[in-house]
């Protein structure tokens, strides 16, 4: 061959092999955080001065000694909270239950909805199913129609349409069909098995939600058997057919809802032969051995409604404003209306019952916080002290156990607010605060005490004083069994006041006064274009669908809809100086541990960083914040999901206890069980490396058609920020940061993603006194101890609050979430005092603009991974400025968690590889060597080639 043709076919093979080896180390550096994500990441080891080896800087240490103890101790806790989540709805008499011989029917019951799916989803292939959970409590299960239900769950699985399966934010994929086996697949011989497990009939029905999709408002497109305007949250004809066959059949009938919303169940409740009813949430890995011993008797049931339980969701003021609704005059842009104002689930019930305006026995079925028990309580008021106007109201009540078996109860505490009519909007009733007992065994006594600050009675006014306003008159103090009904015997403690207050100077929870923030988005309201619902004329004003002009983006939300003008902001950024960057200070992350967050060491460090690498870090933030090992910042891992550690990327490596939903954790009415959970979380974070948290969750269940209600606890906002601080508390702890989201206003799933942005509007009022209220809550009152060394060596103490935070895909009005100034920093960070760092939600989609969330000085970090999104603005002096302010946020939160666990001043690290990167290296050197043998082997094949002798033909002539 000639060297001219081996070249031809030599040379691209040894340069593709180069190209590829170049290539594929260019991809790798720019996709490193995702390729962390799924394979794994290396360690670093910290490395003490002989001073700081003599300290003891394990900050933070597991209660257990491996991550298998953790987890056993955290399958043990979801069992404690499904024991008291799991609410008794309906009980004639029948329930408990002797242990005997059962027939479990239903598809649910061999299908069983241990949580949703999407982000919050938990791995649950361990989980107890009903089944074992019911003959765990000593009843004996009927195999023949088991099997039948298995079978059938088995040949239409959800994946293929089997039974509703939310695809995250792809309808198309999705369906919402209810799945049940209908009643004429019961095979004769399983007809026949009834006679021999006749003891009770246990009919399990389910529903399931996720993220991405909400329910179906409409099934006829889903069940041939639904009829015009039936919805997925009533029971189907194969469900009615269902509990009709368990009727013909069992003396002894008992309903198991096993879902994570509301549903419609007035049929069942006044149906005489449904002697019981269950609703058991979603109870993650072990929460099924809770059903059985409730139904045996084992546990007495606590668990009280976190919603209202309407009878018809189609006459609920929210149900017209919620759905699909597109701009008409702006191309791929969606919106919705909260044009329900602050009269959402039990606020609109009371109310509107109070004013004549429904007959509420008939249009609520189940009131907010309630729950049956197997004893009784009696309570009597101990001591009330009606502290002045700028203290708080304190109520000991005592609670006896008055039945003949032990048990919990909860004490809820509403307050009625003096209302004039067109005055400031107010709720007939509002929970204020809650208390549940330990276990009372009959005859015993506890004192639980229930606190309220008498600021937070006062309303927000956002036309007039453009404050919150606590105004004169008489104030009703109310406690109730749920949130219609006063506690036997206990009359409303008055507590009077004699002059309003207005906070113009703030609440004394504030950090600056709160006062309107959001009148772009209030202004649709008070200018006609969208109705505000009013207690003083419900009829007149009750909600309708958007239609004709109603659907038309004003100038203002056309203008919103631009892309971010990154140079525009950089321009109006007057006076902005940038900031110091690749200083010489010699100071670590460790050093700046239990410091304030406006400390001036604060300034040195941060003077330290270079700002290449900080836009890396900030922008590359997928389930990560990234090592900064030139100042001892470790690389973090930050995990999914409320209902427990997990992964998208790679469950096999993050994945933790399934934990029961936040809907069924709310049910608890339990601030210890809530805690708990934060500390289990936190166990077994320090065994798995991690340390941050995508949870809680807190948004409110707005519509009980909402996908993700089973992410959330509550439609209430007092009882979802209680038990959130309680988890952040409890993660805390451990060194655990808590990202509590989605805020804000991120309660319906459909278009949320689509085109700019979930357009979200609603009264500032509204927003405040409902949907902010819970992360509010979290942040004033979360608090967890911080332990540091001084400069002298000395261990001393400090307190830090809720350090972390996730924004949503959602605008507010017409401004997106992240990119919000009003919301991210003025309330937040100002009036309520946050510090700790905000994330995005996943950072996939355009309108989530890095320049505008840094401008805002409100988010700072992207859940996303680095290069998947443009960076407009990153050198000007007001960009920079806004880089340093965002990556301090991230380092103040870091400094204060288990990252720093074993460091002590001067601590040094030293990075040691993971496999995958130890592969690359191996297979890179092998590459080179196979390029450089290639291109040697070529130049010693030519010259060969070349120096060979020619040979002259038989009878040439030669010279």
């Amino acid at each position: 061959m000639s060297n001219r043709r081996f070249l031809a076919i030599w040379i691209p093979i040894v340069a593709f092999v180069a190209v590829l080896a170049v290539g594929a180390n260019i991809a790798i550096g720019m996709f490193r955080g995702a390729i962390e994500s799924f394979m794994g990441t290396g360690t670093y080891v910290v490395s003490n001065t002989a001073e700081g080896a003599e300290l003891d800087t394990t900050y933070y240490e597991s209660d257990h000694a491996t991550q298998d103890d953790a987890k056993a101790a955290s399958a043990e806790l979801v069992e404690d909270i499904a024991d008291e989540g799991m609410t008794l709805l309906k009980n004639n008499g029948a329930l408990p239950l002797e242990t005997g011989a059962v027939t479990l029917l239903g598809r649910g019951a061999a299908d069983p909805v241990y949580g949703g799916s999407g982000s919050g989803t938990a791995d649950t292939r361990t989980a107890v199913n009903i089944r074992q959970g019911i003959e765990n409590a000593g009843f004996t299960v009927n195999d023949t129609v088991f099997d039948e239900l298995a079978a059938f769950a088995e040949a239409n699985p959800a994946a293929e349409g089997g039974r509703t399966n939310i695809v995250m934010d792809k309808p198309e994929e999705s369906n919402y069909n209810i799945g049940e086996m209908p009643v004429e697949e019961y095979s004769q011989d399983a007809l026949d098995s009834f006679a021999e497990y006749g003891d009770a009939a246990i009919v399990v029905l389910g529903r399931a939600g996720g993220e991405g999709g909400d329910l179906a408002t409409d099934m006829t497109p889903w069940d041939e058997t639904a009829e015009p305007g039936q919805h997925q949250l009533e029971l189907n004809q194969d469900e009615k057919d269902l509990v009709a066959l368990a009727e013909e059949n069992f003396e002894t009938v008992v309903v198991v809802v096993n879902a994570s919303t509301s549903m419609e169940l007035g049929i069942l409740e006044d149906d005489p032969a449904v002697d019981g009813i269950v609703f058991a949430g979603s109870p993650g890995v072990s929460g099924f051995n809770a059903l059985g011993s409730i139904l045996s008797g084992a546990v007495n049931p606590s668990g009280h409604t976190v919603d209202v339980f309407s009878a018809d969701f189609t006459a609920d003021p929210t149900f017209v404003n919620f759905g699909d609704f597109a701009y008409s005059n702006l191309e791929d842009a969606y919106f919705v209306d909260y044009e329900e104002g602050i009269y959402s689930g039990y606020r609109y019930y009371e109310t509107a019952a109070v004013e004549g305006f429904i007959d509420y026995d008939e249009a609520v079925v189940y009131p907010f916080g309630y729950g049956l028990s197997y004893t009784t309580f009696d309570w009597s008021v101990a001591d009330a002290r009606l502290g002045e106007v700028d203290g708080e109201i304190s109520i000991d009540v005592d609670v006896t156990n008055t039945g003949d078996v032990a048990g919990k109860d909860v004490v809820q505490l509403y307050y009625t607010a003096p209302y004039t009519p067109g005055g400031i909007e107010k709720a007939h009733v509002v929970l204020g605060d809650f208390a549940k007992t330990g276990l009372l065994e009959p005859g015993a006594t506890e004192t639980v005490t229930l606190t309220l600050a008498v600021e937070d009675m006062a309303s927000y006014d956002a036309a007039d004083a453009a404050a919150y306003v606590l105004e004169q008159g008489d104030y009703e103090l109310k406690l109730q069994t749920d949130s219609h009904s006063l506690k036997d015997g206990i009359e409303p403690l008055v507590y009077t006041v004699d002059e309003t207050v207005v906070y113009t100077d703030g609440r004394a929870s504030d950090e600056v006064p709160a006062t309107n923030r959001f009148d772009d988005v209030t202004a649709a309201f008070e200018d006609g274009t969208r109705t505000a619902f009013s207690r003083a004329d419900f009829a007149g004003t009750f909600p309708t669908a958007p239609e004709g002009a109603d659907l038309e983006a004003s100038e203002a939300t056309i203008a919103a809809y631009e892309p971010f003008d990154a140079a525009a902001a950089a321009s109006d950024a007057e006076g902005a100086e940038a900031p110091t960057w690749n200083a010489d200070n010699d100071l670590s992350l460790v050093d700046l541990r239990g410091l304030p967050y406006d400390d001036p060491a604060w300034e040195e460090l941060l003077d330290q960083l270079d700002p290449d690498e900080v836009l890396t870090l900030l922008t590359s933030g997928a389930y990560n914040t990234a090592g900064l090992p030139e100042i001892g910042k470790i690389r973090t891992n930050d995990l999914d999901g409320p209902a427990g550690f997990s992964s998208f990327i790679n469950p096999d490596l993050w994945t933790g206890t399934a934990f029961p939903s936040e809907y069924l954790i709310g049910q608890t009415w339990s601030r210890d069980l809530a805690n708990a959970m934060g500390v289990a979380v936190g166990n077994e974070a320090l065994h798995m490396g991690a340390n941050g948290w995508y949870a809680p969750a807190v948004n409110l269940h707005r519509s009980p058609f909402a996908g993700r209600n089973f992410e959330y606890y509550s439609e209430d906002p007092v009882l979802s920020g209680a038990l959130a601080t309680q988890v952040v508390d409890g993660a805390l702890t451990k060194g655990v940061y808590s990202f509590t989201k989605h805020f804000a206003m991120n309660d319906q799933e459909t278009n949320r993603v689509n085109g700019g942005g979930l357009s979200t509007w609603a009264t500032e009022q509204t927003i405040r006194e409902l949907y902010l209220k819970p992360f509010e809550m979290v942040v004033k009152d979360a608090r967890g101890e911080v332990e540091y060394y001084d400069a002298d060596g000395e261990l001393q103490t400090s307190e830090i609050g809720s350090t972390a935070i996730m924004s949503s895909f959602n605008r507010i009005g017409a401004t997106w979430a992240g990119g919000s100034s009003a919301l991210m920093h003025d309330v937040l960070r100002e009036e309520w005092g946050f510090r700790g760092f905000a994330i995005t939600d996943f950072n996939l989609y355009d309108f989530m603009y890095p320049d505008q969330a840094w401008n805002a000085r409100g988010t700072d970090h992207m859940l996303t991974f680095e290069g998947s999104k443009t960076i407009a603005d990153s050198t000007s002096a007001a960009a920079q400025d806004n880089l340093r302010y965002a990556i301090h946020n991230v380092l103040y939160t870091v400094a204060n968690s288990n990252a720093v666990n074993g460091m002590a001043s001067g601590a040094t690290l030293t990075y040691q590889l993971a496999g995958w990167e130890i592969g690359v290296i191996v297979g890179t050197i092998l590459l080179a060597l196979l390029v450089v043998a290639g291109v040697v082997w070529m130049v010693v094949r030519v010259r060969r080639h070349r120096a060979r002798p020619t040979v002259a033909p038989a009878g040439a002539a030669t010279y």
